[in-house]
């Protein structure tokens, strides 16, 4: 159990490495940015950037997720090559011929995505849509290899070359938005074409086979999952979409920059999901991954409910630091979207046990259900909330989301969950959160020392109600003393 624990930490600091370092920067550019693009046109961004990962979800028919599957049914090299390369044409040429009718319809299609004319912009989405569809297969290659360092090298390549461009076409040429996007998905292209320069050998050998060979196999496992997770991408930002359309594109800048500062989980999220499916799938007996599943699903929410409590506690002081006057409102959406990215988190918990177990029909009913609450909470919160609202019906939507697919998954593949623990979790963590944003000061140095104590304070407040077992306990201490490199300290 260790061993695999060791590999997810060691992978989780690969995918997390080049997520760090952009949030970091685009944290320092944030004041620039937020001076350079009124929060209308950081809607704009908004909308159409994840416009782009839905229409990938459902134009990728699951091919990544059925490469992720039945790339370790194989121990051939050969038959594992094989399969990248029946993947990547696949993908390639989806993409392309989406990309192309796009583009060809830009001008009606912008005027009905954002309400006027800018089919300029649209296209720059559209090469979005091509380069993230197409790098996100190449990414998934260096993964199930588990080559770490080549993933994070690329990564924070990609970074360097997005914030760089965005920072050239935003500030130097003026070209807000639209410059925004161009310098993102023009870096994604450029890495794009790297790596598959990279893996040439890979993806060009074996000529003369029949690239159509499993395809059949792959699509009757992907397909199933485009639905749900289509979904449930539908879920997370049909709230944008609704605020742009019903509210004003301002208010949904707002929205936006609530979703910028909630990267502290979302960079968390997006290293779970990259590095928790190849490894869950790689364990062989059931009774073992059962208690990994559960194990690794108490970390994850140890880790990211104290980051979002911290969300909750000084999230007007992370607004007042970090973006323009203007954008102060979005702080009020900042704790739920933060809150609704970690229970995003448990959603691949649950997608990996129904993948496992070959369930994967089961997804979408789930999804749809959340989906649905996602809509009519929406239509109720929004009008007396305003985008405190419209995170409270994310919130809301993921927790019968999560409900629905437990009952659905839970007889296919059992698995032992810590109810005690998360429990516990919900209760210290969510009780010290909320006790602290309504009872301390909103402002002011005296606000921000007690609400930062008040965050420092439920580590030890876990410890107190024994959260930590005795053999998490042996290991911490191990850890901290070598670390310290204590001469005492007796041999493992």
């Amino acid at each position: 159990m260790t061993a695999y624990l060791k590999r997810l930490v060691r992978s989780l600091a690969a995918y997390q490495v080049a997520d760090v370092v952009s949030k970091f920067i685009a944290i320092l550019l944030l004041p620039v940015y937020t001076r350079y693009i009124n929060p209308a046109g950081y809607g704009v961004v908004e909308l159409l950037a994840n416009g782009v990962i839905f229409l990938s979800i459902v134009i990728r028919f699951g091919m990544i997720e059925a490469f992720l599957r039945y790339y370790y049914s194989d121990k051939s090299p050969e038959r594992r090559d094989a399969l990248a390369r029946r993947a990547v044409v696949f993908l390639l040429v989806a993409s392309t011929i989406a990309a192309v009718v796009l583009a060809a319809a830009a001008t009606p299609l912008s005027r009905l995505v954002l309400s006027h004319r800018d089919p300029t912009t649209f296209r720059v989405a559209v090469l979005g849509l091509w380069a993230f569809t197409n790098l996100e297969l190449a990414y998934g290659l260096l993964r199930v290899d588990e080559r770490v360092k080549a993933y994070a090298v690329a990564s924070l390549i990609n970074v360097g070359i997005t914030i760089a461009a965005s920072v050239v076409l935003v500030v130097g040429l003026g070209l807000g938005a639209r410059g925004l996007l161009l310098g993102n998905y023009g870096a994604s292209t450029l890495v794009l074409f790297g790596l598959w320069f990279s893996m040439r050998r890979r993806l060009l050998g074996g000529r003369g086979e029949r690239l159509g060979e499993r395809l059949p196999l792959l699509l009757r496992f992907g397909l199933p999952t485009v639905p749900a997770e289509a979904s449930v991408y539908a879920l997370s930002i049909v709230d944008r979409y609704y605020i742009y359309h019903d509210r004003s594109p301002a208010m949904a800048g707002l929205y936006s920059i609530a979703i910028k500062l909630a990267g502290a989980v979302a960079f968390i999220v997006r290293a779970f999901q990259y590095a928790w499916p190849p490894l869950a799938y790689s364990v062989t007996d059931d009774a073992e991954a059962s208690r990994l599943y559960g194990l690794v699903t108490t970390y994850y929410l140890l880790i990211s409910g104290w980051v979002v409590a911290g969300l909750a506690l000084l999230g007007r002081w992370v607004l007042r630091l970090l973006a323009a006057h203007q954008y102060f409102g979005g702080y009020r959406a900042l704790p739920w979207f933060a809150l609704g990215w970690a229970l995003y988190g448990l959603w691949v918990v649950f997608l990996v046990i129904a993948g496992r177990a070959k369930v994967t029909t089961r997804n979408f009913p789930a999804s749809l259900a959340g989906l649905a609450a996602n809509v009519i909470l929406l239509v109720v919160l929004v009008p007396p909330l305003g985008i405190a609202g419209a995170g409270m019906a994310l919130c809301g939507a993921y927790v019968v989301m999560l409900t629905v697919m437990h009952l659905l998954t839970r007889r296919a593949f059992g698995v032992a969950f810590e109810w005690r623990r998360l429990a516990l979790l919900t209760v210290v963590i969510g009780g010290i959160a909320v006790a602290g944003d309504l009872l301390l000061p909103t402002h002011g140095a005296a606000g921000f020392v007690t609400r930062g104590a008040a965050f420092l304070a439920i580590p030890a407040a876990l410890a107190l109600t024994r959260f930590a077992h005795p053999r998490e306990l042996e290991v911490l201490r191990g850890a901290l003393a070598r670390t310290r490199g204590d001469p005492f300290r007796e041999p493992a």
